[in-house]
């Protein structure tokens, strides 16, 4: 009603029910419920002839007023019809709620259908909370996670009114494909169907849209795309020579020259130093050492070239790197203490020079074998932080038996690592494994899964596809 001039406005009307003296009527009326106002609602009941369906010519049987906030707090409220301030006989009128749609915390979630019949989440939006008519973020997904590259698989996308309790509940779902959802250049719409409501309520058309906006594929190139595409991988080698591995001359040494094997040290090397050459042009790879005193005035070193040759550290391929350490051993005296933030700042800064230097791009992987824990973890976080930034990765090879768990933190599969101050790494470049881990051929690859995965992010951040 308008207050102010006590009049009453036409909001819907039921359809007309022929010879009955008791109707039950199916028209739903839908009205927005408002809890802080008073809504008030008159009901009324008229009896038309069927020679006329004009309100003015039919009879009017009684009316009956109360409030929405009544009917919510009852359910179902019955009372008596008015006539000109009187009961009309014995006749009432039953309102029902059928369904009451306070705001609701909506989220969706998209499921691929497979083969076998099962389902398997694909992605879940956040949570909008109080809403009802979220827009959700958009996302990004593989094609092979959301149909396995089929266009045509069946996708179930279903949505629910998020509960703390874990109890969501459910408001509908509806079916697709990928290839409907391409068409949301022109806003793509679906029905989100409760089939409980679609059985229950005979004028029941939905619970309401899901209008996808936009929908589009985004070409990521693979690991050899880039390789074909004149990008280069620049493997460096970083070699441990702290006196925790041993005095070389005892057999017991992490770096003894055994004269019928490889020690530990050349099998990690040897494991992931020739796979990394297939894809180095002029197989030529810079080794450094550190924690070593170096001759000719025995100082600590922590980035030395193990050639000896400073103005030019690289080897001839793994079997050079291989000669210039076992060269190297006889020269040198293991010493200390274990830090690696020096030999990742300096391919960091070659890195950061070839990046703003040359046209083709050309990733770092820097492979550092160490014997326990590193001391300078301090200088190293920030050293990781700075080269998450460059077209660099880490691979972190613990050698021998002793605790690495330090060093997992490093990896950042246990939460972002941060430097000193607080900034997080820009995307998670090292890796870590203890070199018992993959010890055999079948698992040596399985250590550049990360790099590779790190080259083709930061190849397509730094648009350095050539075409």
């Amino acid at each position: 009603p308008n207050l102010l001039c006590s009049d009453w406005f036409q909001v819907d009307r039921t359809e007309v029910i022929r010879s009955s003296i008791s109707p039950v009527f199916s028209k739903v009326f839908t009205v927005d419920y408002y809890f802080e106002e008073v809504q008030r609602l008159r009901f009324e009941l008229h009896d038309i002839s069927s020679n006329h369906n004009g309100l003015k010519e039919a009879d009017f049987l009684g009316a009956m007023e109360c409030t929405l906030g009544q009917i919510v707090s009852q359910r179902k409220l019955s009372k008596a019809l008015l006539k000109q301030g009187n009961t009309a006989g014995k006749s009432s009128i039953t309102v029902r709620i059928d369904d009451f749609f306070s705001k609701s915390d909506p989220f969706l979630e998209i499921f691929r259908v497979n083969d076998d019949g099962t389902a398997s989440l694909v992605h879940r939006t956040e949570t909008i909370m109080n809403n009802l008519s979220p827009v959700w973020k958009s996302f990004k997904v593989s094609l092979n996670t959301l149909c396995s590259g089929d266009h045509e698989r069946e996708l179930k996308c279903t949505v629910w009114d998020w509960d703390s309790n874990g109890k969501h509940d459910f408001i509908g779902e509806f079916q697709t494909t990928f290839k409907e959802m391409k068409a949301a250049m022109d806003g793509k719409q679906w029905e989100c169907i409760n089939p409980k409501y679609q059985v229950k309520k005979k004028n029941y058309r939905n619970s309401g849209m899901v209008i996808l906006t936009m929908c589009k594929i985004i070409k990521m190139h693979s690991f050899l795309d880039y390789i074909m595409g004149g990008c280069q991988i620049q493997f460096t080698v970083a070699i441990d020579f702290t006196a925790s591995n041993g005095d070389p001359r005892n057999s017991c040494s992490l770096h003894y020259i055994h004269p019928y094997q490889p020690n530990e040290y050349l099998k990690a090397l040897i494991a992931v130093g020739e796979i990394c050459q297939d894809y180095d042009s002029d197989k030529m790879f810079p080794a450094f050492g550190f924690g070593a005193q170096i001759p000719p005035d025995f100082k600590v070193s922590h980035d030395f070239a193990v050639n000896f040759d400073e103005d030019n550290p690289e080897c001839a391929g793994i079997q050079g790197v291989v000669e210039a350490y076992q060269n190297c051993l006889p020269k040198i005296q293991l010493y200390g203490p274990t830090n690696i933030a020096p030999i990742i700042q300096k391919v960091a800064d070659s890195a950061s020079e070839e990046m703003h230097t040359k046209e083709a791009m050309e990733y770092f992987i820097l492979l550092i074998l160490t014997d326990g824990v590193i001391t300078d973890m301090a200088d190293t976080r920030e050293a990781i932080v700075h080269a998450s930034h460059l077209p660099m990765s880490v691979i972190i090879v613990g050698i021998g038996n002793a605790d690495f768990s330090d060093m997992q933190m490093l990896d950042g599969d246990d939460g972002i690592l941060r430097s000193p101050k607080g900034e997080p790494v820009l995307r998670d470049i090292v890796q870590f494994v203890p070199f018992h881990n993959f010890k055999h051929v079948s698992k040596n690859r399985n250590i550049l899964v990360h790099p590779k995965i790190h080259f083709v992010i930061i190849c397509s951040h730094s648009h350095c596809w050539n075409k």
